[in-house]
């Protein structure tokens, strides 16, 4: 039967007892993680987010009833023990911190009993994540969740007090805020008072950061929920936290400069790593050309090489197709791969197509230099001594070629290239390989909307060497935008922002806003623009990417305490669901009835 307390206190965490109280008494508090009765003893470990501590029970310390109640301890009862710390006088565990120690029982109280856990309560759990999150309570008590959750609580202050220091004042926007139509979809939010209008939550502080700019406070710092209705992949959830700041009278330099400072500071603070700065820079068009990605993992090797003018005019069509067609053809040297199994190179084309690519051609140059392909025939010994030059390969190489129009086959063999080393290991996950990529595209066409889109927001400045084009080519036009990407992944993203309201009305014409559309949707901030903005700069880390980039992590599930599934919802509090009538009624909403019901 479950104790009460009464006025007892906590003195230590379990694994904040060390050598240096042995002989003093302790009181700990905490969940029972194994027990094992060996008859004249009972040992326990006992777990709180510190650690563990074995709890000894002996009757001739805790008496016949602490004994017997000792005995009626199962996995999870929450206990408090007051007992003597001494050295353990069994088998020292030096995997433990607390590995040399133990605390000899003196009083037990069981504060809590519990039913068996539906899975074990264990590092690494082998466990299905549904289960996991549907019991995500329990989920979160496991040491590497914890551990988790306590580095990104340190990283978060740590963040707080750099900017702080730096002069960015911590300030808090609107959760509920008016929707926009660039960007993903918003999450609306139905409003009682004003029947048939919604506000939206924020996808990002984006507009009201650049009002505070306007409004003079010069450095604004925030950890700010947001909210995008999207779909899910391992880096992305429906609702995360942005590591968000804006500065006025500041260039890209500026920018960069404060928040290389700030990556630097947190990886030596938490994990002890001095970071060479200033982080290496690359323009979008090299990134793309040379990795096929926009942010390049640069912890191996293997970039894209266009081959295209090599290959023009071939007697294989694949290739001489593809460039009639304006597409190009690139490719991958995989060193030492020549002699990888068909087998193999049949599941990458497989890969490839998944990306909506044809095939992948092949050609293995033999230790012994000659070349075994699947379109070698098709080719001239001089055409393939060029191409081999080309690619600089050398006995033992593989090479992989794709053919297909340039956006389609630079992403799709810049994916193939992370595959590949995934596959062959040359991955060190001890790497941390940080990288600005500068000077993006302003716009991108879309093929879906039939029009120019802002590949950031609307509110990107264009570089002013390329204004000049901004009617007659418009995808000419490069952006003062940066990305700060680690290991393949986009940390954080910003830009230096439009302060000149006829750059901000031309862009709004670009997009395709007409004058009152661009009036409807962002009215008060271009209202707050005809009085006096600096101009201003900033920039927002997904706060989830950063920790679990730094903990070596798959998933940013594994750094949020209370995650979504990849449709969205919650499995633990069944959300979304269904709300009563009366609630509909009041913010005047019908919705259909279910299909099983109608």
């Amino acid at each position: 039967m479950a104790e009460s307390m009464q006025g007892l206190k906590r003195t230590h965490r379990c694994a904040e007892v060390t050598q240096n109280e042995i002989g003093t008494e302790v009181t700990l508090m905490g969940w029972t993680q194994k027990r094992r009765n060996l008859g004249s003893l009972i040992f326990v470990d006992l777990r709180d987010r510190s650690g563990l501590m074995q709890i000894v029970f002996d009757e001739n310390d805790i008496g016949k009833e602490g004994f017997e109640k000792a005995g009626t301890i199962r996995s999870e009862y929450v206990l408090a023990v007051t007992g003597r710390v001494e050295k353990r006088g069994g088998a020292v565990n030096e995997k433990l911190a607390t590995g040399q120690i133990e605390v000899r029982a003196l009083s037990l109280r069981i504060l809590s009993e519990a039913q068996t856990p539906p899975f074990p309560i264990e590092e690494d759990s082998q466990t299905k994540e549904d289960l996991r999150l549907k019991y995500r309570f329990l989920d979160l008590r496991r040491p590497d969740i914890q551990r988790n959750l306590m580095v990104k609580s340190r990283v978060a202050q740590l963040s707080r007090n750099f900017m702080a220091q730096e002069g960015f004042l911590e300030i808090e926007t609107p959760m509920l805020g008016k929707s926009t139509p660039e960007g993903a979809r918003d999450y609306l939010v139905p409003s009682r008072v004003y029947p048939g209008s919604f506000f939206a939550l924020p996808q990002s502080p984006q507009l009201f950061k650049q009002l505070l700019m306007v409004s003079g406070y010069d450095r604004y710092f925030q950890i700010a929920r947001c909210f995008r209705d999207e779909d899910l992949r391992a880096d992305r959830q429906p609702e995360f936290t942005q590591m968000d700041m804006e500065l006025s009278f500041v260039d890209i330099d500026d920018v960069i400069d404060v928040n290389e400072r700030l990556m630097a500071h947190l990886w030596k603070e938490v994990l002890g790593i001095d970071l060479k700065t200033p982080f290496r820079r690359m323009t979008w068009a090299e990134a793309m050309d040379r990795y096929g990605s926009d942010k390049p993992d640069l912890r191996f090797g293997m970039e894209l090489k266009d081959v295209s003018e090599v290959v023009r005019g071939c007697g294989f069509g694949v290739f001489s197709g593809a460039i009639e067609a304006g597409g190009t053809v690139r490719g991958i040297n995989v060193k030492g791969q020549a002699g990888m199994p068909r087998k193999k190179i049949d599941s990458l084309t497989e890969f490839v197509k998944g990306y909506g690519m044809k095939g992948l051609a092949y050609m293995a140059v033999e230790p012994d230099g000659n070349v075994k392909s699947s379109f070698a025939k098709f080719l001239t010994e001089e055409e393939i001594a060029a191409l081999r030059a080309a690619m600089e390969a050398e006995p033992g190489d593989l090479l992989l070629f794709g053919a297909d129009k340039l956006k389609l086959c630079r992403e799709t063999m810049g994916a193939l290239r992370c595959e590949l080393a995934r596959r062959l290991e040359l991955i060190d996950p001890s790497r941390f390989e940080f990288l600005w990529v500068v000077e993006f595209p302003l716009l991108e066409w879309s093929e879906e909307e039939n029009r120019f889109t802002a590949m950031h927001h609307p509110f990107t400045m264009p570089m002013e060497e390329d204004w000049q084009y901004i009617d007659t080519d418009p995808g000419r036009v490069r952006a003062k935008a940066y990305d700060i990407v680690l290991n393949g992944t986009e940390l954080g993203g910003g830009s230096v922002r439009i302060h000149q309201n006829d750059i901000q009305e031309k862009m709004f014409e670009c997009l395709g806003f007409t004058k009152e559309q661009a009036q409807d949707q962002f009215s008060f901030l271009l209202e707050a623009f005809k009085y006096g903005v600096p101009p201003h700069a900033g920039l927002a880390y997904g706060l989830d990417r950063v920790v679990m980039l730094m903990l070596g992590l798959d998933s940013i599930r594994d750094v949020i305490a209370f995650p979504k599934v990849k449709d969205s919802s919650d499995l633990m509090t069944q959300a979304p669901a269904r709300v009563s009538e009366k609630q509909l009624e009041e913010l005047g909403i019908s919705v259909p009835a279910p299909e099983e019901e109608a």
